[in-house]
């Protein structure tokens, strides 16, 4: 006796909740390309607008390295800075923010409510509003990160703490802890790895936003970039953005074989 062929189910139609979600992605991308003009045809038809520009910045001014060393440490003493007072203060919110750990419903509606406009606004926006609340310097940065950051940092910790093994929780109130106790030892060294990754991850944010706060008048690198743009001083620029580049490089690296370490 043979043994029955088995015989291959056919394969499923897609869905046409998927072509419509295809199609509607498309309709909605070209009207948005016709509301802004979206044209590519200018990057082929006039390959020689701007090449003078370009030129420049293949040939950039090493001597004008020396004046790039100040406000780059500038930019990094912001986004040390802004990074541990925001990871600080994002580590309570997140604790407010979460059911585990937040029983009052008030409270945590209204955390889950500030939080959402924390990260409702960019960090650039944060930027103008703290040089004007405080005036143009590395203050108004350091300010705009630590409310952008906790705004991040709180809803991932957040979710995290939504996540955690209740094993540790029901003994803690077995034992009677109060609310910071059972915060202490039940959840924080759940989630310590998690939050110290998610604090990494924002370092790194914290150096290229630093950098772009700069040109709202903000401190740091960002703000010589600004100033060596409006002199046309493109060979500096260039200097500018290659050292920016390394250290940014070598910033990622780092961060990125500490977080794969505090996951394992």
């Amino acid at each position: 006796m043979t043994a029955p062929v088995a015989v291959r189910p056919p394969k499923p139609r897609p869905a046409l909740g998927m072509w419509s979600l295809l199609a509607a992605s498309v309709v909605i991308t070209i009207v948005a390309g016709s509301a802004i003009d979206f044209d590519l045809l200018p990057l082929f038809s006039d390959t020689t607008r701007g090449w003078f520009i370009v030129s420049q910045f293949f040939a950039p001014d090493w001597s004008y390295l020396g004046r790039t060393v100040a406000p780059l440490l500038d930019t990094l003493a912001i986004a040390v800075v802004a990074t541990a007072f925001g990871c600080v203060l994002a580590l309570g919110a997140a604790m407010l923010a979460s059911r585990i750990t937040t029983r009052n419903g008030a409270i945590y509606r209204t955390s889950k409510a500030v939080l959402s406009v924390l990260r409702s606004l960019p960090d650039v926006v944060w930027g103008m509003l703290f040089v004007a609340f405080v005036g143009v310097g590395a203050l108004a940065g350091m300010l705009a990160l630590v409310a952008f950051n906790v705004g991040i940092i709180a809803k991932l910790t957040a979710e995290t703490i939504d996540a955690v093994d209740p094993g540790p929780l029901e003994a803690a109130d077995a034992a009677g802890a109060n609310s910071v106790q059972r915060a202490r030892v039940a959840v924080v060294p759940q989630i310590l790895p998690n939050f110290a990754s998610y604090s990494l991850y924002v370092f790194e944010l914290n150096v290229r936003a630093s950098v772009v706060l700069g040109f709202v008048g903000a401190g740091g690198i960002g703000t010589q970039i600004a100033v060596e743009l409006a002199r046309f001083n493109y060979d500096n620029l260039s200097a500018i953005i290659v050292v920016l580049f390394v250290v940014v490089f070598a910033i990622d690296q780092i961060s990125g074989v500490l977080r794969r370490r505090l996951a394992s």
